[in-house]
C-alpha cells in the first residue's frame, strides 16, 4: 500500500456556527475503502471537500501525491440543461476533458450496464439531461465517475435515489471494477458493511479511524464508550470528594489550599462536551380495531401508468409490512392511498384506523413557521409514558435544544426537517404508520434511535424503503410492486426480491424485469406453502426471543439493584425462570421449524 493523501493538523469553521474540525491529522492509502460517519452537521461533507482540494482548510495543510487523479461526487451538482446522457457520461459536460473515459467502458453497451445497473434500463445515451430529476442527474453523474479511471473516488451519499437492486449491483461493481481508494459518506448501513474495510467517526470536532465495516464500528465504539463510562463514574466520585471537601468548615474557598481547589476546577473543566444525542420516544397511540385495510380487486393508476391491476390485499391490526420496487414503480402512490390521500373504487379502511403518513417530499411540514410552532400547530401538550410534555419539552426529548426551538422550518437542514416531522406525526398519536423512504437525510446515530422506535410500534407499520438494514430489522414482511400491475408477497424477503430482479452482475449484463419465482418440485418434502409459512413462523419466534432477551436483561439490572432485598430478589428470580422456560419452549419450537426449512 502506498499513501496518496495527508492531512496534517486541519482545522475548519464557518463563521458564527463555530469549528467543525480541530487539529485532523489522517493518512489515506491507495487499497483503503473508507466509509465516513457522523451526525448530521458534524462536517462530513466539509471532510470531503478537503480531501479534494475542494476547499481549503483554515489552518493545517492536506497533501496530495503528484499526479493523483480524484473523482468526487458532491451533494449538489449542477448539470447543463442542452447536455445529452452522451455527453455526461463520456464527453465535458460535466467533468473536465482531462478525465478521459475509461476505453474498456467508452462503447454504448458499456455505459448503457452501467446506467441498467443503477436502475435507468432502457435509457437512451442522446437523452436530454434537462428535463429530469434531480435523482436522475445524480446516477448520471455517478455513471460519468464509474466509466472514468481514478486514483481516489470520492462518493457523497452515492445511494440516495437507488433502489436496493441499485445499491446492491453498485457494492457488487465498486467490490469488483474500482482499482483505486474509496471514499464515501453515506447513510446506508449494509452498503457500509458490503464496500468499506475502515470507518472514519466524524464527531466532536474530530476524526476517529476504525477497521472494518459498520458492524466493526458499532462493536469498537460500544467498547470506546464503556470504556469512557467507566473513566466518568470515576471522575464523578473523586468530584464529589472534592466538593465535600471544599464545603467543609467556614469559610469554605478562602482558607482551602490552593491545590486542592486547582484539583476540584480540573475536575470541572475537564468535563466533555455533550453530543447531539437524539431519542426518538414512543408517545400515546390511539386503539386500532380489527380491520385496518382493505383492498378488493383495486385498480390503481399514476397518471397514465398502471400500479395495480385489481388486486386484492388485506392489511390487518400489528402488520409490519415492506414495500419494494424500482424507483418510479408505484410505492408511493399506492401509500398516499392507504393514507387517504387519494381515492380508489374497492378500497376501505377501519374505522378506528389513524394514519400517520410521512412522505419523501415533507410538503406536509409549514415552512413560515417557527420549530415551536410547527409543533404546537399540532400538539401543545401530548403525553409520553406516565408524564406529559409540553411542545417545547416534548422537541428537547427528540434532539432540538433551546435555541433550536426558534429556528424557521425552512432554515432546518433536510434531517432536522425530517425529525420534526416525525416528532410531529407522533404527537398525534397515531395508530397506523405509513412511512415513505423514512431514512433519507437521517444520520445512523438518529436511525439507530428510529429503528428503536419502530421496534416497540405497537400499531400497524408500513414502509416504503431502499434501506435493507432498516427493512430487515423492523418489518416481518415484504411485498413488492414488480411493475406489471401485481403487488407479489415475498417470504424470503429481500434476498428473494434480489433473485427476483436478477441484478446485473459489474459491467456486464442488465437488469431484468421481476419474474415469477420458479415452481418447486412435488415429492414427499415440505410444499411451498408450508415453508412459506414456516419462514414466517421462525421470523415471529425469533422476534420474541428478542424482547425475551431484553427482559432478561431488565430482570438482571433490578436484581442488581435490589440484592439487599431478599422478597425482591426471590420475586425477581422466580419471573426470571418463567421467562428462561418459555425461551427454551420458543427455542425448540424455532428449531423443529428450521429443519423443516432445511428440506426445502
Amino acid at each position: 500500500m502506498a499513501n496518496i493523501i495527508n492531512l496534517d493538523r486541519v482545522s475548519k469553521g464557518y463563521g458564527p456556527t463555530g469549528p467543525l474540525l480541530t487539529d485532523v491529522s489522517l493518512g489515506l492509502d491507495d487499497a483503503d475503502r473508507i466509509g465516513v460517519v457522523g451526525l448530521n452537521g458534524s462536517g462530513k461533507s466539509t471532510l470531503l471537500r478537503m480531501l479534494t482540494k475542494a476547499e481549503d482548510p483554515d489552518s493545517g495543510r492536506v497533501t496530495h501525491r503528484r499526479d493523483l487523479r480524484v473523482s468526487a461526487l458532491p451533494q449538489a451538482l449542477t448539470l447543463t440543461a442542452e447536455a445529452t446522457v452522451r455527453d455526461v457520461v463520456l464527453g465535458d459536460a460535466w467533468l473536465p476533458a482531462a478525465f478521459e473515459a475509461d476505453h474498456e467502458w467508452a462503447g454504448d453497451a458499456g455505459v448503457r450496464a452501467i446506467l441498467d445497473g443503477l436502475g435507468m434500463p432502457g435509457l437512451g445515451l442522446d437523452t436530454p439531461v434537462g428535463p429530469m430529476s434531480g435523482g436522475e442527474r445524480r446516477r448520471i453523474a455517478l455513471a460519468a465517475l464509474l466509466v472514468r479511471p481514478a486514483d481516489l473516488l470520492i462518493l457523497d451519499e452515492p445511494t440516495n435515489h437507488l433502489d436496493i437492486a441499485g445499491v446492491n449491483w453498485l457494492a457488487a461493481y465498486l467490490n469488483k471494477s474500482l482499482k483505486g481508494a474509496l471514499v464515501v459518506v453515506t447513510h446506508d448501513r449494509w452498503f457500509l458493511d458490503a464496500v468499506c474495510n475502515h470507518i472514519w467517526e466524524v464527531a466532536d470536532q474530530q476524526v476517529r479511524a476504525y477497521d472494518g465495516g459498520f458492524a466493526a464500528w458499532i462493536l469498537a465504539r460500544a467498547e470506546r464508550e464503556r470504556v469512557a463510562a467507566v473513566t466518568e463514574s470515576r471522575r464523578q466520585n473523586l468530584l464529589r470528594k472534592e466538593i465535600a471537601w471544599l464545603r467543609r468548615g467556614p469559610p469554605a474557598r478562602t482558607s482551602k489550599p490552593k491545590f486542592r481547589i486547582d484539583a476540584a476546577n480540573a475536575l470541572i473543566a475537564d468535563v466533555p462536551a455533550p453530543r447531539d444525542e437524539v431519542t426518538l420516544a414512543k408517545l400515546a397511540t390511539a386503539r386500532l380495531g380489527r380491520q385496518v385495510y382493505d383492498l378488493e380487486d383495486v385498480t390503481l393508476h399514476a397518471g397514465p401508468k398502471l400500479i395495480l391491476n385489481k388486486v386484492t390485499w388485506h392489511v390487518g391490526p400489528g402488520d409490519r409490512i415492506a414495500l419494494l420496487g424500482a424507483n418510479g414503480a408505484g410505492k408511493s402512490t399506492l401509500l398516499r392511498l392507504l393514507a387517504g390521500v387519494s381515492e380508489a373504487g374497492g378500497f376501505s379502511a377501519g374505522k378506528t384506523v389513524r394514519p400517520a403518513f410521512l412522505s419523501q417530499e415533507l410538503a406536509e411540514l409549514p415552512g413560515e413557521l417557527r420549530l415551536l410552532e410547527a409543533v404546537e400547530q399540532v400538539a401543545r401538550r401530548v403525553k409520553l409514558g406516565d408524564r406529559e410534555l409540553s411542545a417545547a419539552q416534548l422537541a428537547e426529548v427528540f434532539g432540538f435544544t433551546d435555541r433550536r426551538v426558534w429556528t424557521p422550518v425552512a432554515d432546518l437542514s433536510g434531517g432536522e426537517r425530517r425529525r420534526l416531522q416525525l416528532l410531529r406525526l407522533l404527537a398525534g398519536e397515531p395508530n397506523v404508520l405509513i412511512l415513505d423512504e423514512p431514512t433519507n437525510d437521517l444520520d445512523t446515530d438518529t436511525l439507530a434511535s428510529l429503528e428503536d422506535l419502530l421496534d416497540t410500534w405497537p400499531g400497524t407499520m408500513i414502509v416504503a424503503s431502499h434501506d435493507r438494514y432498516l427493512v430487515e430489522r423492523v418489518c416481518d414482511a415484504v411485498y413488492a410492486l414488480p411493475g406489471d400491475g401485481t403487488l407479489r408477497h415475498l417470504p424470503g424477503g429481500v434476498d428473494e426480491y434480489l433473485r427476483l430482479v436478477e441484478p446485473a452482475p459489474a459491467g456486464a449484463t442488465t437488469r431484468s424485469q421481476p419474474s415469477a419465482a420458479p415452481a418447486k418440485p412435488t415429492g414427499g418434502g415440505p410444499s411451498a406453502g408450508e415453508i412459506r409459512a414456516a419462514k414466517k413462523e421462525t421470523s415471529r419466534i425469533e422476534r420474541q426471543i428478542e424482547k425475551l432477551n431484553q427482559r432478561e436483561e431488565k430482570l438482571h439490572a433490578q436484581m442488581a439493584e435490589h440484592a439487599t432485598d431478599f422478597a425482591k430478589i426471590a420475586e425477581l428470580d422466580a419471573s426470571l425462570k418463567a421467562l428462561q422456560d418459555e425461551r427454551g419452549l420458543l427455542e425448540d419450537e424455532w428449531l423443529e421449524l428450521a429443519e423443516l426449512i432445511g428440506q426445502e
